[in-house]
């Protein structure tokens, strides 16, 4: 037997990487119920990637002079063979790793999403967490601005079925790559004039990714930035008639929206579509959602040319907003909680809960012996709309005392007596 010679320190979870315990992850559920039912409804299906990926799929998909790349992700090196991985910083480089490698648009484009965690090593905020939350979505194959301008009307929905009214709409094109090569030699000789008021991570980019640096929230930049060449007048006719159409299918849909310029997004995948939805309740971390067309991704990546768009939402964000936005009540653990006095009572309410379970309802026995007061107490705290309750006198009936909880639960009387066959029936029709 191993002697303890001290206590064990206390570990706690690592910083920016936090615990969901059972009411908030009750939430959790309600919100993705939801989710998954909106995504249902324009045909996306759900696809699942490993949390783990080769290093080089991100640094050739994202780009090396990100910052994702340069300082945010998770990597290390494998000790059984030596290969650098990477704990997944964004979701869309695996989807597009695995529609490659399993030949997923050899016959048709699809349409898929995933849910699931991405890690970036950055310092923790409101609404930026070193492990947080995405809702990934991506439409792998169409070329066409229909499908950009259905990702940005599938999202308004989104914000309605959630009752968010303060999110807004930022559109811009980052054109082709012809096109960016013209604005990039034309906006490094703008910042090399403005050198002299450019910070460190201006300078740092300069060369290596300036159209970042329109992107500083610096205020001593603002005005260099406003007044730098635009992206949008090096665009060729072919750019501008795909942005042209995603704003006329955005107008016929009814949906507002503003021209941002400065709209880059972080990541070196990117081509003409790019958008954001952003609002003024989350602090510094406005953006909700971000995403944009990417045609050239599948190719870099050692696919067949495939044109592809989508999104990514950032879940606690989302939720920190739904949760302003409505006045939501905790979820009930159960629909019903079975009290239960004597060992006979006990096992009685075991078969019972069973057969409740067996019609659907959602069923706490409690569990070990307890006064009924005591009981009482841990089903209301539940949030059960329905007590059963059982004693002797309804085993030797047979019957069960059903007393309601709520008000809203309550018929003519607030507790009654039910034969044990009836007892679902019952409580279904009170649901």
């Amino acid at each position: 037997m191993i002697k303890m010679t001290q206590a064990f320190q206390k570990v706690a979870a690592i910083r920016g990487m936090n615990d969901v315990l059972p009411g908030t992850s009750a939430r959790w559920e309600q919100f993705e119920e939801i989710v998954r039912g909106w995504l249902r409804g324009y045909g996306y299906r759900n696809v699942r990637t490993p949390v783990l990926e080769h290093t080089r799929l991100f640094t050739r998909g994202i780009g090396e002079v990100t910052d994702i790349v340069e300082k945010e992700m998770y990597t290390f090196t494998d000790a059984l063979n030596g290969e650098s991985l990477t704990m997944r910083p964004e979701m869309t480089a695996g989807i597009v790793r695995a529609s490659i490698e399993h030949n997923m648009l050899y016959d048709r484009p699809q349409r898929v999403y995933s849910i699931g965690p991405v890690f970036r090593h950055e310092r923790p905020q409101r609404g930026r967490y070193r492990q947080f939350h995405q809702i990934d979505v991506e439409a792998l194959g169409f070329a066409g601005p229909d499908v950009d301008a259905e990702l940005i009307v599938m999202l308004a929905r989104l914000w309605k079925l959630l009752g968010l009214k303060d999110v807004r709409l930022e559109l811009n094109s980052l054109g082709q790559p012809a096109e960016r090569a013209a604005h990039r030699a034309a906006l490094i000789e703008h910042l090399e004039k403005h050198r002299d008021i450019l910070d460190e991570d201006g300078q740092r980019r300069l060369y290596t990714n300036p159209l970042r640096v329109l992107d500083t929230k610096n205020p001593a930049m603002q005005e260099m930035a406003n007044s730098a060449p635009r992206l949008f007048d090096f665009l060729g006719e072919e750019s501008r008639a795909h942005f042209d159409g995603v704003c006329q299918r955005l107008t016929d849909a009814g949906i507002e929206y503003s021209l941002n310029p400065r709209l880059v997004r972080g990541l070196d995948y990117y081509n003409l579509t790019v958008f954001e939805w952003v609002t003024d309740r989350l602090g510094s971390q406005g953006t909700v959602c971000g995403g944009g067309r990417y045609d050239g991704l599948v190719e870099l990546l050692g696919g067949k040319h495939a044109p592809a768009v989508g999104f990514a939402i950032g879940m606690e964000r989302l939720l920190d907003l739904w949760e302003q936005s409505m006045q939501l009540e905790a979820p009930a653990e159960c629909d019903v909680y079975v009290v239960h006095q004597g060992e006979e009572a006990q096992r009685l309410a075991a078969r019972v809960g069973e057969d409740l379970r067996d019609a659907g309802l959602s069923v706490i026995v409690h569990a070990g012996s307890a006064g009924f007061k005591s009981q009482f107490k841990r089903a209301d705290a539940s949030g059960a709309k329905v007590a059963v309750i059982l004693g002797a006198d309804e085993v030797a009936s047979q019957t069960a005392s059903v007393k309601y909880l709520r008000a809203d639960a309550q018929g003519e009387a607030a507790q009654q007596q039910v034969p044990l066959t009836d007892l679902a029936a019952v409580l279904n029709n009170k649901g």
